[in-house]
């Protein structure tokens, strides 16, 4: 197979790109041939109620779910890499289950974690950002991450994904069992990261937060793309409707 070749969308480089992704459980394939790429700056949700194949199809590009098809981080494919490797080439994850967070550690000790694998010389900065990015884990740094709040908790668990610096971060389904009032903090923070150049990849079910995030969707009925679109068209209470309805 040709090796894809990074694309440009609006003037921006297509940093991963992926082709004719499955994903499966033993024999059973759970995700079909679903095919897309994310530009620097750019985050894309990937939409559709529970058991559409969301959470499959994320951890098949990240690894940690199996799966064929081609992936591609800054035009080297990676889908032949086990998870921890994929990592290093520059993607994260943010699973769904909560408390991704070492619980008997402190914040700023998790957050040094996950900066271990930048060069010694680049950590500082990086903390600094992670810090601004969320200036209640700089308040709270000497607390013991499980006395964290749910909220607290998701923004050290992005903190800890961010740590080595990726170019792609995928979130799969970040304001869940959230307060209304962490998802100012949350898209605060996904700004900031497209800002820096981020390729993001979102599941979501929360369609109205996905409005105010996402550039582009798509959204999955049984593993199957359905529909895709810009992001705008989610701010339409009718789309917003179709998209659980499976209508549109």
């Amino acid at each position: 197979m040709n090796m894809m070749k990074p694309t440009v969308s609006a003037g921006r480089s297509t940093i991963i790109a992926c082709a004719n992704v499955h994903a499966r459980y033993g024999r059973i394939t759970v995700v079909s041939d679903v095919t897309l790429d994310v530009a620097a700056g750019e985050m894309i949700a990937i939409l559709g109620a529970n058991g559409a194949g969301k959470s499959s199809l994320l951890g098949a590009i990240a690894g940690t779910v199996a799966g064929s098809g081609r992936i591609e981080v800054n035009g080297q494919a990676i889908n032949s890499l086990p998870s921890h490797k994929r990592a290093v080439m520059g993607l994260s994850l943010v699973p769904e289950q909560r408390r991704n967070v070492f619980a008997a550690m402190s914040v700023k000790e998790n957050i040094d974690l996950g900066l271990r694998l930048l060069p010694i010389a680049e950590r500082e900065d990086q903390r600094d950002f992670i810090m601004g990015l969320f200036p209640i884990l700089r308040e709270r740094q000497s607390a013991g991450a499980g006395m964290l709040s749910g909220g607290e908790q998701q923004m050290l668990a992005i903190s800890l994904a961010l740590g080595r610096k990726p170019d792609v971060m995928i979130f799969d389904e970040p304001t869940q069992g959230l307060a209304p009032a962490v998802f100012d903090t949350l898209q605060h923070a996904f700004d900031v990261l497209k800002k820096r150049g981020l390729a993001m990849i979102l599941a979501e079910q929360n369609v109205p937060f996905a409005a105010r995030v996402a550039d582009r969707y798509m959204i999955l009925s049984q593993g199957s793309v359905v529909r895709e679109g810009p992001g705008l068209d989610l701010a339409n209470p009718e789309d917003i409707a179709a998209v659980f309805l499976g209508s549109k």
